[in-house]
């Protein structure tokens, strides 16, 4: 039975590394095109923001991926995602269509949110470089 469980544990980081990951890559490979949407979104420091972004998502997402520092990698994106959501999908200041899918995002976030506390208490799985 610890088998199956440890396979569905590195099946579920797998699924919650892939948005990080790709995420993290467009970023990287659109750079200036990130870093000028977050600039106006009113972030200062847009570029570094955009660098701080790439390293979470992209290494953050591999990192839980593989299983290794998993827990440090999911504090990580958990603090990300709170600081980000209220900023990128703050739908309670908008209308229509645009409020409906934002709030859709923000409890995306939120959801994912729940996913990285869950590595966080219960570790990857013995499928991991942690082994935990």
């Amino acid at each position: 039975m610890n088998g199956q469980k440890d396979g569905v544990a590195l099946i579920g980081r797998i699924a919650l590394a892939a948005i990080f990951v790709l995420s993290g890559l467009q970023k990287l490979v659109d750079f200036t095109g990130t870093a000028s949407m977050i600039a106006g979104a009113g972030v200062p420091l847009p570029t570094v923001a955009a660098a701080v972004a790439v390293v979470i998502e992209l290494g953050g997402g591999l990192a839980i991926f593989a299983g290794w520092m998993t827990r440090v990698a999911a504090l990580a994106i958990v603090v990300f995602l709170i600081i980000v959501s209220p900023i990128f999908h703050n739908f309670w200041t908008m209308g229509g269509e645009e409020r409906m899918i934002n709030q859709v995002m923000f409890l995306k976030n939120v959801s994912m949110l729940g996913g990285f506390l869950l590595l966080m208490a219960f570790g990857p799985g013995r499928y991991s470089v942690d082994k935990s």
